[in-house]
């Protein structure tokens, strides 16, 4: 008496010829898990909260020849600034924590088309953070205008429109580069507020390094971004500088996040 077992004709299927999942799939579950972890989804609540706390404080307290477009937009990327590298960490660092990288990494194996949906999904986010700031900062001036008899200009330009969306979204990814390296959310957090907090210290108290700060200090290189008045020599200091603090982190925390092992 014999029996036969029925064989799964995927099973047999070479792994060559079985679909991907999409690419677009992949983004969308990187911003699905965003929400859907209580530490994203309140990092969400309190970014969009603060934004409109800034502006609303600066609509009743600042002078009313300051409540332009521009002055609003101005005062809420501070607070924007601050939070957005956090967001970018944790996107890369939820995994390893919280050991959902088992489920990642076995649904796709390939661990470098999860890290450019991760990529990806953080520069969604920071283009969705940038229109946040410009259409809350946009009711700021109208509200401004109407109740507080403020100037009500909208002069900002183009630059002011680019510049405010690449200091947002250095933001993110130099806050993703930090998560990749170190791979634990209370590090990153600590090591991207620290780290450039010092350069900035240093390179303010010690008057021999002006020359060199805009060329290795991150701050120093993205000051003319918040004028609008970035020119010249000032774009190449600020790729030089993005270079150290954002392109080779991602570099070494991509060879980390592809050679570790989950733990």
């Amino acid at each position: 008496m014999s029996s036969q077992v029925a064989e799964d004709p995927v099973a047999r299927r070479p792994a060559s010829d079985i679909a991907k999942i999409p690419f677009f799939r992949l983004v969308r579950v990187e911003l699905r898990k965003m929400y859907d972890t209580r530490a994203g989804m309140w990092l969400l609540i309190a970014i969009g909260v603060i934004t409109f706390a800034a502006v609303t404080l600066y609509l009743f307290f600042a002078d009313a020849n300051l409540l332009t477009f521009n002055g609003f937009v101005g005062v809420t990327l501070t607070p924007q600034g601050f939070l957005l590298p956090v967001l970018g960490i944790l996107v890369v660092t939820s995994e390893w924590s919280q050991r959902t990288g088992l489920v990642s990494f076995t649904l796709e194996p390939s661990r470098g088309r999860i890290l450019a949906a991760k990529i990806a999904a953080v520069v969604v986010l920071g283009v969705v953070a940038v229109v946040l700031l410009l259409g809350v900062a946009a009711l700021g001036n109208v509200l401004g205008a109407s109740l507080q008899g403020g100037d009500g200009s909208w002069t900002f330009g183009a630059e002011g429109y680019r510049d405010t969306a690449i200091l947002q979204l250095m933001g993110i990814l130099g806050g993703l580069a930090f998560g990749m390296i170190l791979l634990n959310s209370a590090a990153a957090i600590v090591a991207s507020f620290v780290l450039p907090l010092a350069f900035g210290i240093l390179f303010g108290l010690v008057t021999a390094l002006d020359d060199a700060a805009p060329w290795i200090d991150l701050g120093t290189a993205q000051r003319p971004l918040f004028d609008h008045t970035m020119e010249g020599d000032e774009w190449l200091q600020l790729l030089v500088t993005s270079l150290w603090w954002i392109v080779i982190p991602l570099a070494v925390g991509a060879y980390r996040v592809l050679r570790s092992e989950v733990k």
